[in-house]
């Protein structure tokens, strides 16, 4: 009998103890990042709706993909993507202002998907939606060059990351697109 009450006292302590400890990493929508005109973007005003992040830089061979990254918003946005442009000096091919990377994009691309300060997005000072992502994803999550994608589900879960040689009118990502709209 004594024995009986020692396992049940050391189960109850368990099951206190798993239920005290809190995990603390943020989840998709508890993320904020500064646009390119200064305010804060929440990420849980994107709740319900697929998510398009992708780190772009101005001096970059695939800079040519922001047309095709405009063309996904212009076609899909009232469907409920987001294209979200995180210019990013990472890989030291970006401007070095906000406002030069706004008016590159606006004058030679026309975008107006919504666009992030310039943002580290690797190694140890890289901005927390990378580390969450990495963190929820694996290593693939991680940009390896400029115009790497992650795509984000309307639960605020990564469903899939692309390389920068992926063009983001790939049928690859279009068919992920849909699928998940």
């Amino acid at each position: 009998m004594k024995r009986l009450i020692i396992i049940s006292i050391t189960i109850i302590m368990f099951f206190f103890k798993s239920s005290a400890t809190t995990n603390n990493q943020k989840g998709f929508y508890d993320l904020e990042i500064e646009s390119i005109n200064g305010e804060i973007i929440k990420l849980k005003d994107y709740r319900d709706k697929v998510i398009l992040i992708v780190n772009t830089a101005s001096y970059c061979g695939f800079t040519k993909q922001y047309e095709d990254l405009q063309e996904l918003w212009d076609k899909y946005k009232s469907k409920g993507l987001i294209v979200l442009g995180i210019p990013s000096d990472s890989f030291n091919q970006e401007k070095k202002t906000n406002s030069e990377v706004k008016e590159f994009c606006e004058v030679n691309f026309e975008i107006n998907f919504p666009l992030t300060t310039i943002t580290e997005v690797k190694g140890r000072d890289a901005h927390e939606i990378f580390k969450w992502a990495e963190n929820n994803f694996g290593k693939s999550a991680i940009p390896k060059w400029n115009f790497h994608k992650i795509l984000i589900n309307k639960k605020g879960n990564v469903v899939g990351t692309y390389a920068s040689f992926t063009k983001p009118t790939s049928n690859k990502i279009i068919n992920k697109i849909e699928e998940i709209l």
